[in-house]
């Protein structure tokens, strides 16, 4: 995760090593030209293990600037696809589908700010580094979303248990796939708003899948519409 983030092109303000794993920080300086006025401090194995909330961390951290969460907004006519998470509480649900939307090559992941923060140190590991791949963009709320996404006329569609099922919906090239909170699903006035609402057919007896699930489902499919 440490590499991707330099390979993203941030810069650390300072390395951190435990004792013992020096080579790791000359390597990094040996093949990095941009850290080679980088601090490095290396601490003990107790100190460095306070440091990290997992039981064995492998002795090597960074400190960086968090990407910003605004700016302009990525779009391309009639190819851009985003991810919006309304009220996302999980981080390993975050980190998942932020994972999801760089592999299938989404635009975006939108986000309303009272979702969980995507640079949440559980957000990070889940996501293996694809956080700092594409563009996460912060929204006070879901209606300043909708009126980005219609100003560049691209509609909305939710993952919603009254929606339509997939199997019979036929996906726009550009779109915005709402997933909704963990517990509640998407807010009734958010659900109102999508043109689209889609479910995930079921044979089983769980009543429902995880956002996670739910939006790789949904989201390989948008990005790999069944006729193409």
């Amino acid at each position: 995760m440490c590499e991707d983030a330099i390979l993203s092109g941030l810069i650390p303000e300072v390395i951190l090593i435990r004792g013992g794993e020096e080579a790791v920080a000359d390597n990094w300086k040996r093949n990095y030209p941009a850290l080679q006025s980088v601090d490095v401090i290396v601490l003990t194995e107790a100190l460095f293990s306070k440091l990290s909330s997992t039981k064995n961390p492998q002795g090597m951290a960074l400190v960086v600037k968090a990407p910003s969460m605004e700016g302009a907004f990525p779009y391309e006519e009639g190819k851009s696809r985003y991810i919006v998470l309304e009220h996302l509480q999980d981080p390993g649900n975050m980190g998942t589908i932020i994972r999801m939307a760089d592999a299938f090559g989404y635009s975006a992941v939108l986000f309303t700010e009272d979702s969980v923060d995507p640079f949440n140190e559980k957000v990070l590991r889940a996501s293996m580094g694809s956080c700092f791949h594409i563009p996460l963009i912060s929204f006070p709320d879901s209606g300043s979303i909708f009126d980005t996404l219609k100003e560049k006329k691209i509609p909305s569609i939710g993952a919603h248990l009254r929606g339509k099922d997939l199997r019979t919906t036929e996906f726009p090239q550009s779109s915005a796939l709402w997933i909704g909170n963990e517990a509640n699903g998407l807010s009734e006035l958010t659900s109102s708003c999508c043109d689209i609402l889609i479910k995930i057919p079921m044979l089983g007896r769980a009543e429902s899948l995880n956002a996670a699930s739910a939006a790789s489902i949904l989201g390989y499919l948008l990005a790999f519409p069944p006729d193409t």
